[in-house]
């Protein structure tokens, strides 16, 4: 475990394994963990989800042998399943009325079948190179995790409550560029047609010798090829783009 000061006297990080994490911040020995959210439901810890952290994606799913006649989860009826998520698989099997065996590992999930140790896999999956590197397919996903920001009560602490909107700001910030641009007055109207905004462009005239406006708005990264086209093809120009550090909604 190491502990790790920061610029906030008030604020120390904890660096601990990630499936620690929710038992620790349910204990009141940290008031804030990031963890997977695959971490929070097998611990069964008495935390909430104050946000998700758009990152560590991936998918526990249950796997079976390519060569298998297993088509679905109700074929695994009387099977070995072998897992570290055995909360995960057990509750997931006893709300689908199928009767398992679930057999508990801390290794590598994906050779059981090979070494005939278990008939089927619940494991993460995110690629899904791992488990065709293995000869195994997907048949279910169980749940859909990512990295996520936790407490034993969201709101009520100003602390914890300035860190999670502190964090909420810099996921929001991770859709957002900031977009400038000089506009001449004649093509000002048709520009601000296609720019996409929070509430509304920022528009401020310029001191210059021809009529032209500055322009500032907010674009969403995933549109932000096709606002730059459009509005230069409709007169901006000079057309800076700027990273976001936070975004507060």
């Amino acid at each position: 475990m190491l502990i790790v000061p920061t610029v906030a006297p008030w604020l120390r990080l904890v660096f601990v394994r990630p499936e620690d994490v929710p038992s620790i911040v349910a204990s009141g020995a940290a008031s804030l963990g990031v963890t997977g959210l695959d971490y929070v439901e097998e611990s069964g810890a008495s935390v909430e989800v104050c946000l998700r952290l758009g990152f560590g994606r991936a998918r526990i799913v249950v796997a079976v042998p390519g060569e298998s006649g297993v088509s679905g989860v109700d074929d695994l009826e009387g099977a070995r399943v072998a897992t570290k998520y055995v909360n995960i698989a057990t509750r997931f099997f006893s709300q689908r009325g199928v009767n398992v065996e679930v057999v508990r590992i801390s290794g590598s999930a994906e050779v059981m079948p090979r070494l005939g140790a278990a008939d089927a896999i619940v494991d993460a999956l995110s690629t899904g190179t791992t488990l065709m590197l293995h000869g195994l397919r997907p048949i279910e996903t169980i749940l859909e995790t990512e990295a996520v920001l936790v407490a034993s009560r969201c709101k009520g602490d100003p602390a914890v409550e300035s860190v999670v909107e502190a964090l909420r700001g810099v996921v929001n910030a991770r859709g957002y560029k900031i977009v400038l641009m000089n506009v001449p007055g004649e093509s000002l109207e048709r520009v601000l047609e296609v720019l996409p905004s929070m509430a509304a462009p920022a528009v401020a005239k310029l001191d210059s010798k021809e009529p032209m406006w500055e322009v500032i708005t907010a674009v969403p990264s995933s549109v932000l090829s096709r606002v730059v086209y459009e509005a230069k093809k409709r007169g901006a120009r000079d057309i800076v783009v700027l990273q976001v550090e936070r975004v507060i909604l």
